[in-house]
């Protein structure tokens, strides 16, 4: 696994219009850490994790990857950085639906270098699914697909992997199936952010933040406005 020191944002603000979605965000995330971005909906989760995950850039301010400025490089350049050092996983599974099991895992290492089905079993394996490589989507559960997203993210070995309610969409069994995988990779060492809203979820990480319009806020004010989203 390459060297990774941490994620660095500074001054972060991302603009649609006249709406700040992520606002003079300031934050740091550490090696090896496994982090829960969390709020409600509108607060500006999912589009703070698609600027770590170099899907957007920001308006203003700076992010840091692995040492290196991606606000400053070229598109080609931020694909590379994209491809080569972030696992992305999302609640929606984007499965290619008549590719199976296999072959979707497989369709992620061709953009990265050359397909090899051995790696991509091992992947598959990894997650609890070798017995289903020849499925295709359609002939998965939900929490099948996820896995295989999940070893998708993992076949070209990421230094950060970047999950969007990645158990939204899944029940109890399968949930506790994927958060087990998490926790294993985070044993790894692997730096892990993770978006919920699922308190149950959040808990299970290292650390959590807290977003309200665009904004981290502390716990304590997190608790007092969202009573209904944390209990601990």
């Amino acid at each position: 696994m390459n060297d990774f020191n941490s994620v660095i944002l500074e001054s972060v603000t991302k603009s649609y219009g006249d709406v700040k979605a992520v606002k003079n965000m300031n934050l740091r995330i550490k090696k090896g850490e496994f982090v829960a971005i969390m709020g409600p909906s509108g607060s500006g989760k999912s589009t703070l994790l698609n600027l770590i995950g170099c899907l957007d850039k920001p308006t203003t301010g700076k992010i840091i990857i692995d040492g290196e400025d991606v606000t400053s490089v070229k598109s080609r350049k931020l694909t590379e950085i994209r491809r080569d050092k972030i696992g992305l996983i999302f609640q929606q599974f984007h499965l290619v639906p008549y590719l199976t099991a296999l072959e979707n895992v497989m369709l992620a290492q061709y953009y990265h270098s050359m397909p090899d089905a051995l790696e991509a079993k091992e992947a598959l394996a990894e997650v609890g699914l070798l017995d289903r490589i020849n499925h295709l989507p359609r002939q998965l559960s939900g929490g099948e697909q996820q896995r295989v997203c999940v070893a998708r993210a993992l076949i070209n070995d990421p230094i950060l992997i970047l999950a969007d309610e990645p158990t939204g969409n899944l029940d109890e069994k399968n949930e506790e199936i994927v958060m087990d995988i998490f926790k294993k990779l985070h044993m790894e060492g692997r730096t892990l952010v993770l978006v919920t809203h699922d308190v149950e979820i959040g808990k299970m990480t290292q650390r959590r933040m807290y977003l309200e319009h665009g904004a981290l806020i502390t716990p304590d004010h997190f608790a007092s406005h969202h009573s209904h989203l944390i209990k601990d």
